[in-house]
């Protein structure tokens, strides 16, 4: 048995959507187990593109069985949006391949209000955030007043936690200027699409274990990158949610001896939405080209991404912190036409050099990049599938890539077509 934890060891957006769809056709069980509808997976297959944003990425294929875990925080109006569009796109969706659990905490319109107003408010200070009500979604987790899956079982109930969520709310709601929530609509609101969220609810942990028990291959899916974890990456310009390859086990209900193999997707340059610091951002022609070649907008957003050379400090940082086993290095083929490329290999702070990314907030901006540069190769690699064929300045840079983040380098993507992989080692295999 061999279960897998996927999670992107930069900002997010380094193509994990390509190698999960590749992982979960071997996988029985696909998990999502942090985040929202906040982050999004593309996935291309037989032509057709599918935006996944809280489904997991086994959804669109057959005789697989999608976990949205505890740790997921779920707006049940965008989840039934994005079931009816799976849907219209021929994909099976129903209570037997698709399990929610019932401990998830739910996104809720004033949520996504709050969202909005605190980052109109903060002006320069704006974290970034996408505005769809993830942080203040989880902060009522933290502090015990949200609205959980169960909850929609009783009416009683649910006005009962709709009132506690409110008194807060409205305290802040009333602070800030804004109309105060009445709880009636809310609650008719939900109990209208109640039925419809119900009938996926399971308690996940019990399914996990029934399917480990049977030997199921598991595929754990994360959202985001790993630099985007509340508590390891550039905070205050976070997540909130913890996105490194531990929250696995604690979002879904599952031991961490479930983990048998960390895989970290890594983008073979650097992107960055929002705002927050990024030690390696170019802002030239360069910077331009990698976002032009490279396709560089968010899935659910259509922002604009941040474009820099390949962080090799704040790569290996992560795989530190995740217990990464192997990275799937991906676009490869976006720095075909470069004439020099270039890598962070240590950063400059106050005239010393350090190895590593300093938590305070003001030493990150601070930071500058020292370099080792490598020759472009020139030349196409898009859709190679054999290292060896690779042009030999692309293969010193890959190498050099694994040599200095320490981890072996697993799987080498040279488009976004699926079969357009270099496969050095199948982990659901090792």
């Amino acid at each position: 048995m061999k279960n897998i934890v996927v999670v992107g060891s930069q900002w997010g957006d380094e193509g994990k959507g390509k190698i999960v769809d590749w992982l979960s056709s071997e996988a029985d069980v696909v998990v999502r187990f942090q985040g929202g509808h906040n982050a999004g997976h593309t996935l291309v297959i037989d032509g057709v593109t599918y935006k996944l944003r809280l489904l997991p990425s086994g959804i669109v294929r057959k005789n697989k069985i999608s976990i949205i875990g505890n740790g997921v925080v779920v707006d049940p109006w965008a989840l039934l949006d994005e079931i009816k569009e799976i849907k219209s796109k021929g994909v099976r969706v129903d209570e037997n391949n698709l399990i929610l659990s019932e401990s998830a905490d739910l996104i809720l319109p004033f949520h996504k209000e709050m969202d909005e107003i605190r980052e109109d408010a903060a002006g320069k200070d704006k974290i970034g955030t996408t505005r769809r009500g993830i942080g203040p979604a989880y902060e009522d987790k933290i502090g015990r007043r949200s609205i959980r899956v169960m909850d929609l079982v009783s009416e009683s109930n649910l006005e009962h936690r709709l009132e506690t969520a409110l008194i807060h709310h409205n305290a802040i709601r009333k602070g800030l200027g804004k109309k105060i929530l009445e709880k009636n609509q809310i609650k008719k609101d939900l109990l209208k699409i109640a039925p419809e969220i119900l009938k996926f609810s399971q308690p996940v942990w019990k399914k996990i274990d029934e399917y480990k028990s049977k030997g199921k291959k598991i595929l754990f899916e994360g959202a985001q990158g790993i630099l985007l974890d509340v508590d390891h990456g550039t905070y205050p310009f976070v997540t909130s949610s913890n996105t490194v390859a531990s929250s696995a086990a604690t979002g879904t209900g599952c031991g961490p001896s479930s983990i048998n193999y960390v895989l970290g997707i890594t983008k073979s340059y650097t992107t960055r939405v929002g705002t927050g610091p990024f030690p390696t951002e170019l802002t030239d022609k360069i910077g331009e080209q990698l976002g032009t070649r490279g396709k560089e907008f968010g899935t659910v957003t259509s922002r604009k991404r941040r474009c820099g050379w390949f962080d090799g400090v704040l790569v290996r940082q992560a795989i530190k912190i995740s217990g990464i086993d192997g990275i799937a290095l991906t676009k490869l083929d976006v720095l075909d036409e470069l004439d020099e490329i270039k890598m962070c290999v240590s950063y400059e702070l106050n005239k010393k050099k350090i190895d590593y990314l300093p938590v305070a907030g003001d030493d990150q901006l601070k930071v500058k990049p020292v370099y080792k540069v490598f020759k472009g190769w020139k030349s196409s690699t898009q859709g190679i599938k054999e290292f060896d064929k690779l042009p030999e300045n692309a293969k010193i840079y890959v190498k050099e890539i694994e040599k200095f983040v320490e981890a072996k380098i697993s799987s080498i993507s040279t488009s976004p077509e699926r079969e357009d992989t270099i496969l050095i080692e199948n982990p659901f295999k090792i």
